[in-house]
């Protein structure tokens, strides 16, 4: 991370919910670049400690808070401890979310809801209980949901349906905060080098050139382009944009761009 602060979000206060690593590690570090103070907050102390100091060593303002997004009371106090550092809320990132491949025939129950538990009603917690901590007008909320919101695919009934469902909260929030100054979007991130989910989804060689094959662009992309789309929509430069699902996919989204005959 770039000790470089160009001051696009100097004086507002930002709260990044899953941001031990990855994606929302890299927006917490770039929010923090553009001038944010920002608390992130992830299950593990260890690590959400660590994800701190790599802010405040480059010389961003960083609180590290330890909270499980399913569970609301850790959460607010989360929030609480945010206030307290940094002054009401201007900018939230609900990031935090599970996954794994599995075949619908052979996903538990129990598995199934875990994840519907982290991506969905973790998503609707971080939004809903930080209401009251909220800048209004002016504030921005952002949520990480995925191109599987809006294409079926294999082995992914669990976080294709939570998805679907962080969209649709997204869109209603975006309607209802909407006349209190506050805006609600989602960043739908295509395959990004470098991150867990990537590691987990295209394990091998050979799956992961079949994924490149697909896109439009024909790359996977970078932790840094979705963390610029997050800084467009916490901006001034997103100030009309609300109830967004923004594609940084590659043209994932799209369908299967490789040419190949249908079978």
């Amino acid at each position: 991370m770039s000790a470089f602060r160009d001051g696009l979000l100097a004086g507002r206060t930002a709260f990044v919910a899953g941001a031990s690593g990855g994606i929302n590690l890299g927006i917490a570090q770039a929010l923090a670049r553009a001038g944010a103070a920002v608390t992130v907050v992830s299950r593990s102390a260890d690590r959400i400690a660590a994800a701190a100091a790599t802010i405040t060593e480059a010389g961003g303002r960083a609180l590290g808070v330890a909270a499980d997004v399913r569970e609301p009371e850790a959460l607010q106090a989360a929030y609480a401890a945010a206030v307290a550092a940094f002054g009401p809320i201007d900018i939230v990132v609900s990031g935090a979310a599970g996954n794994f491949p599995a075949a619908a025939a052979e996903l538990s129950p129990k598995g199934f809801k875990t994840v519907v538990d982290i991506d969905l009603l973790g998503t609707f917690n971080v939004f809903r209980l930080s209401y009251e901590h909220l800048r209004k007008p002016g504030a921005s909320l952002i949520a990480i949901t995925a191109p599987g919101a809006r294409r079926p695919g294999l082995n992914q009934v669990h976080a294709n349906a939570a998805k679907a469902g962080v969209n649709m909260v997204v869109q209603c929030l975006a309607m209802e905060w909407g006349q209190a100054g506050v805006r609600v979007n989602a960043i739908s991130p295509g395959p990004i080098s470098g991150t867990e989910g990537m590691a987990r989804l295209a394990a091998s060689p050979e799956r992961e050139q079949a994924i490149r094959s697909r896109l439009a662009l024909r790359r996977y992309g970078e932790i840094e382009d979705i963390a610029q789309a997050a800084l467009y929509l916490a901006g001034d430069a997103g100030r009309y944009v609300t109830g967004a699902i923004l594609d940084c996919d590659g043209g994932m989204v799209l369908g299967d761009a490789s040419g190949a005959a249908p079978r």
